[in-house]
């Protein structure tokens, strides 16, 4: 049976999934596509003045009627005073949803002020190595002040980064996540710092990696790799001309990429030989890492990656940590797409750290316009996640909408 059959709205009844064939704001509902709860709710869909309606036999839950249906009477004094209700509601979900708009547009400029800071960093590292470290302590000094003294912390998807700066947004995400699990395992407030300042600078050894081995969408070869995994000690080098870096965290930077059983480099060190910062940093840099792909491994989407994590690296990693992290994040972390139990494909934007089964997601609504698209909050809007799919399984016109983001980079903020 054919999506979008249309039919008279006398044909209607409760449990049809309807599409309304009008804009957005001249109707009291607060999406154009839903499936019918009640009686009521086809009087004011009749009282739109509409002949005809779109309905999808796939996602209602009876057949479509094919002779008109008498419906329930409705006192229109209750059906106004339900309309004038259901009006002040989607104001009040508008206002809201202007919030979140808000709180994410403000993250976001954040973000790429970090972004902007962390560049003007690693330029500095070579030739003026005090002042890098200085901003950077700078930065990780103001990120940990907002972790320790926000309440309602939640997790924002970001934009996707320009080809130049992956490595920024890498470096950036890898920070704040250590420093916000930091956070939850109840570290000091030094030790979300040092941890902090590690994951800002892990990867700038790469920076003496040539371009031609570090963009190379071919497998590498044999000594190609070897030389790439030396890339944590080069760090390690590059920061010798920095005095003024705190020595505590150079090991987490020399052990970003060692696993527990010792199969890790660039030393291939055992749990032994692993404070807990290299412990940690493991875990979120390998999670960064499926998350957002390699020029030779595809990116995974962020539930993916959490389930690899958890089946796939339980000698290799810290199992505390990893358990950590998933339930930090929740089952669908930013950047997840999914389908709404309404029927409706969105995408996660951002993870309330409080309420993590109720993320605030961007939905399609091809009545709407994607620059106007509604980020609604779960919570206050009774729906549930059906599951989580890989963007590309989206039909084109909805991937279209979404911008599912081929990186994932989280900002931290306030919700």
């Amino acid at each position: 049976m054919k999506k979008n059959q249309k039919v008279t709205v006398e044909q209607l009844e409760v449990g049809t999934f309807i599409r309304l064939p009008i804009s957005w704001k001249d109707h009291p509902f607060l999406f154009s596509s839903f499936k019918i709860k009640n009686t009521a709710q086809i009087e004011l869909i009749k009282g739109l003045g509409l002949k005809d309606v779109f309905i999808d036999p796939e996602k209602s839950d009876i057949e479509p009627v094919t002779s008109d249906k008498s419906q329930q009477a409705h006192n229109e004094e209750d059906l106004n005073a339900l309309k004038e209700q259901m009006l002040s509601d989607k104001s009040a979900k508008i206002n809201e949803q202007q919030k979140l708009k808000r709180d994410l547009k403000k993250t976001e400029q954040q973000f790429d002020r970090s972004v902007a800071m962390m560049r003007s960093m690693v330029s500095k590292v070579s030739s003026r190595p005090l002042n890098a470290v200085t901003e950077a302590k700078d930065l990780i000094s103001n990120l940990t002040n907002m972790l320790l003294n926000t309440d309602n912390l939640a997790l924002h998807l970001m934009s996707d980064a320009k080809n130049e700066e992956h490595i920024y947004h890498h470096s950036l995400n890898v920070a704040m996540l250590c420093m916000l699990m930091a956070k939850e395992l109840g570290w000091s407030r030094e030790e979300v710092e040092t941890i902090g300042i590690g994951a800002l600078f892990h990867d700038i050894g790469k920076l003496k990696v040539p371009s031609t081995i570090l963009n190379k969408r071919v497998p590498l070869s044999v000594p190609e790799e070897n030389f790439i995994k030396q890339h944590p000690l080069m760090s390690i080098n590059f920061l010798k001309l920095a005095d003024s870096f705190p020595e505590e965290a150079k090991p987490l930077i020399a052990n970003h990429h060692e696993f527990l059983d010792g199969s890790g480099f660039p030393q291939g060190l055992k749990a032994d030989k692993l404070d807990k910062m290299s412990q940690l940093i493991a875990v979120v840099n390998e999670y960064d890492i499926l998350c957002n792909g390699t020029n030779q491994v595809k990116a995974k989407p962020p539930s993916v990656a959490l389930g690899m994590l958890y089946k796939n690296y339980n000698n290799k990693l810290n199992n505390e940590y990893v358990s950590k992290l998933i339930k930090m994040l929740g089952i669908y972390p930013p950047g997840s797409i999914i389908e709404l139990s309404s029927g409706q494909f969105a995408m996660v934007m951002s993870v309330n750290l409080q309420q993590l089964l109720y993320p605030n997601v961007i939905v399609y609504d091809q009545l709407v316009p994607k620059d106007q698209a509604p980020i609604v909050s779960l919570q206050n809007h009774n729906m549930s996640i059906v599951r989580s799919l890989p963007a590309a399984a989206l039909p084109k016109k909805i991937h279209a909408y979404l911008s599912p983001r081929d990186k994932i980079s989280f900002g931290i903020g306030a919700n």
